[in-house]
């Protein structure tokens, strides 16, 4: 009887299992179809409303596919001159987000863990704001490179630490992780508020808005810049999803089966941090994509990384598109900055996550 009842339960984790394969070959068309149809609907959206069959039509003229017509030069130039690379950076920043809270979540075996919320952005934040106020002959030496570079290094202190950190006895506590997340944020934002003090006026009316995060300075030289820096990386943490699997069953484990540990730790540390560090640089601090999304999926097609990387890029993408297209339209003429629309999104899914879990501890 009892050998029954368990080839019945195995039987139900194998057709669990099909089911959630099944999902997961659905959910990333799915999601390629969704972004492309949210991408077209984005660029039409704004204070000059531009129909979908014309914003095609803007995209050809830009591509050279299509003649251009004097009478819809202006549709031209505001789709594909302004609304066009804000997107682009929307879509490039949400996958980068989402697909380094995966793989931070992989790293320290734990769902809590997110960019934002164990104090990466926040540390990447800290060393570009020095970078704004303190850089002076640095910051014009490097140019357009100053930003990204300082919050690369902050965003790479930031997870070393953390990963010392929550290592209790080999192992990644969740309690010590998440109070050193707010114990990184409360001294990175006690360091931005110094930083702030001693700024000019024009540097502080810039560290206001960029601080909540914000598209609004998305161009095409911002995106040469960023788009690199946020996307390269994806490359090779796409191709970790077999290491990542292995990863969920401990160091220990994942050692004797043939994982490197120190290369893959590497790889992904750096990875994360250049992401993370060009996005906080790119458009400020954005919280709880990498938090929210990798979740939804996990529920959409469980917990194997082949898909959830992909999936996760491709749904951090288009939360942040809608998000940002939220953020100019809902209060236009002036405009939201869009991290407190994810902040929005990802506080109360948060508590819910931490109810969920105390639930599950009870039971």
């Amino acid at each position: 009887m009892a050998a029954g009842a368990r080839r019945a339960a195995r039987a139900g984790d194998a057709g669990r299992e099909r089911s959630r394969l099944r999902r997961g070959g659905l959910l990333l068309p799915g999601l390629a179809a969704a972004l492309v149809v949210g991408v077209v609907l984005a660029l039409g959206i704004g204070a000059l409303p531009v129909p979908p069959d014309r914003v095609l039509g803007a995209l050809g003229v830009r591509l050279g596919l299509v003649a251009p017509d004097p009478a819809s030069l202006h549709e031209v130039a505001v789709v594909t001159g302004i609304r066009l690379p804000r997107i682009l950076m929307a879509l490039a920043v949400g996958a980068a987000l989402a697909v380094a809270g995966a793989v931070l979540q992989a790293w320290f075996r734990n769902p809590l863990a997110d960019p934002g919320l164990i104090g990466v952005s926040s540390g990447a934040a800290l060393a570009a704001v020095a970078m704004i106020v303190l850089g002076g002959p640095l910051a014009a030496l490097l140019g357009v490179w100053a930003l990204p570079l300082a919050a690369f290094v902050g965003g790479t202190a930031t997870t070393l630490l953390i990963h010392s950190l929550a290592r209790v006895e080999g192992q990644v506590d969740v309690a010590t992780l998440l109070l050193a997340g707010i114990a990184i944020n409360a001294i990175a934002g006690a360091g931005i508020g110094i930083l702030s003090f001693f700024s000019d006026d024009q540097q502080l009316r810039a560290l206001t808005f960029w601080t909540m995060g914000s598209l609004t300075v998305s161009d095409w030289k911002a995106l040469a810049v960023a788009v690199p820096l946020l996307l390269l990386p994806l490359v090779p943490l796409l191709t970790m999803a077999r290491g990542l699997d292995q990863l969920s069953l401990g160091e220990e484990a994942a050692r004797h089966l043939g994982l490197d540990i120190r290369r893959m730790k590497t790889v992904s540390i750096l990875g994360v941090a250049v992401m993370v560090g060009a996005a906080v640089a790119a458009v400020g601090p954005i919280g709880f994509v990498g938090l929210v999304v990798p979740h939804l999926i996990r529920l959409l097609a469980g917990p194997g990384h082949r898909i959830l990387l992909p999936a996760a890029a491709l749904g951090g993408a288009l939360l942040v598109l809608l998000a940002d297209t939220v953020a100019r339209t809902l209060v236009a003429p002036a405009e939201l900055p869009i991290g407190l629309l994810t902040a929005a999104i990802g506080g109360p899914f948060f508590l819910g996550l931490l109810l969920h879990r105390k639930g599950g501890l009870r039971g």
